[in-house]
Parts: C-alpha cells; structure tokens; sequence
C-alpha cells in the first residue's frame, strides 16, 4: 500500500492515470475510495492524485487538534512528495475547505480549482445548519451500517437513496471498511467548524469552478453563491435535482464538466 511520511503522519493515496496532475480531495468522514465514480473517468485523461485526510480511511488518525490549514499542509507535503510543482485540486466539503486554504497558502502549487458542495464556513454556516447537524447528532446512537446508510441517505437529495441503493451500499462498504472512530471524526469536524475564508476568498486568483446541489442540506446553496461572488472570476454550476453528494448523484456529467474545465485554457490566469 502506498503512504507517504507527511507531517509526522502516515498518509495512504493512490495514482491513477497519466498526464497532468489532479489531486482529489474527500470530505468530512469520507475516505478516498467514495471517489470511485471519479477517477475511471477521470484516469483517462489525468494523472489523478487521491487521499485518505487525516483521521479516515487508512491515514493516522492522531487524537490531537486538526486544523484545516493543517490538512491543507497535509495535502501540499504529499504533493512535493511525489515530485508534483503544480496540480489541478479538486475538493468537496471539507475538501473544498482544504482546497481553497491550499489555493490561498500556496497559490504557486494549484493550477485549476474545483470546489463542490462548499461554502466559505464561518459563523453563517453554523446558524444555518445547526438544525441539521442536531438531528444526524441523533444517528451516533445506531450500528456504524446504519448510521452511513441515513447520514448519506440525508445528505443526497430526497429520493436518491431509495432509487439508487447500490451506490450508498457501496459507500457504506466503503466507509465500513476503515471504520472511522468517532474521536477522528470529531477532530475533523472541529477543524471545519472554525475554518471561515469569507474575508479571504477573494485572493483566489486560479481559474475556479463551483460546482452545487440546488437541494443540500450540509452546505446550502445560498452561502455557495456566496463564495461564488467572492471569488473573482469563478464560474458556478448548479444542479437542481441534486443535494450534497452530487459527485454520486450526477457522476457522469460532473465528472465530464471537470474533464472539460480541467482541459480547458486558463482564462483568468492561473495561480
């Protein structure tokens, strides 16, 4: 299994592909096999980079603070590691988190940006979601199967669940595989709730494409637009059947929108 020594952790990835470099990065819980949608698609044309962040998956998961500066470190050191100056970044959720505070740390290692289903977090984000995260609070108390199985089945749209059962069995596979300790997941969440780039954003020079749910729930809709009049020159695409984890619920035409702005000229300029 490939690791590479980063900050003092043991950080699992695999590579995928050929051609210019693209690195993935998961969000709050998800190891990097919910990836698996992406990168068939997206081998065939990139060098395509994925990760397990710190605490899931097959990465450490030290009991001490996380930050998503942190982890955004994290992402850059494995990049230097495997002799990377400059990848496209693709995040979602807490990866797009990680994404933007890469693009911001190091501008001069993120060529493209990809940001789905995220926000610029901070203290709008917590007001709005709070109903939602005291409910899925209420799922710790079920088996680890069952507690995947609703927190996904929540975070898609309505209806997504019940018609494509294969694909959130996959994911709990997946996510029960490398069972993530409930401490880990609280050390990422924490980093997340104090993560708030609203007064920064705008210093995200790279070309930038945003990608959402009209129907999510984690990270609304409304504070996306947000950060998509924040950051200069960034194009948002919306998907109005879709909620959360769209890059399961529209695969193929994310992933070929991706293919598309990845490849595409950087108008804008680049970071």
């Amino acid at each position: 299994m490939p690791f590479q020594k980063i900050n003092g952790i043991q950080i699992y990835y695999e590579e995928h592909g050929k051609g210019d470099p693209v690195l993935l990065i998961q969000g709050l819980g998800y190891p990097s096999g919910m990836w698996f949608l992406q990168i068939p698609d997206l081998s065939r044309h990139f060098r395509t980079i994925v990760f397990d962040n710190r605490g899931v998956g097959r990465s450490d998961k030290p009991d001490e603070e996380f930050s998503v500066a942190l982890m955004a470190s994290d992402a850059i050191e494995l990049l230097r590691a495997l002799a990377i100056g400059k990848a496209h970044v693709v995040g979602i959720s807490l990866g797009g988190y990680i994404a933007q505070d890469m693009a911001l740390q190091h501008p001069e290692r993120v060529d493209r940006l990809v940001l789905m289903a995220t926000t610029c977090g901070g203290p709008e984000y917590l007001e709005l979601t709070k109903d939602l995260w005291s409910e899925t609070a209420a799922f710790r108390s079920l088996p680890p199967d069952e507690m995947i199985r609703k927190g996904m089945a929540l975070a898609a749209a309505p209806g997504f669940a019940l018609k494509h059962p294969e694909l959130i069995e996959r994911g709990v596979r997946i996510r029960l595989e490398y069972l993530q300790p409930l401490y880990a997941f609280t050390r990422q969440a924490a980093a997340a709730y104090l993560f708030n780039s609203k007064d920064r954003a705008h210093l995200i020079h790279c070309p930038t494409l945003i990608l959402a749910g009209a129907q999510d729930r984690v990270m609304p809709l409304q504070l996306t637009q947000v950060l998509a009049g924040i950051i200069p020159r960034a194009r948002l695409k919306v998907y109005p059947d879709a909620g959360h984890l769209l890059f399961l619920e529209k695969a193929q035409e994310i992933n070929r929108t991706i293919i598309d702005f990845l490849r595409g000229e950087n108008e804008g300029g680049s970071c």
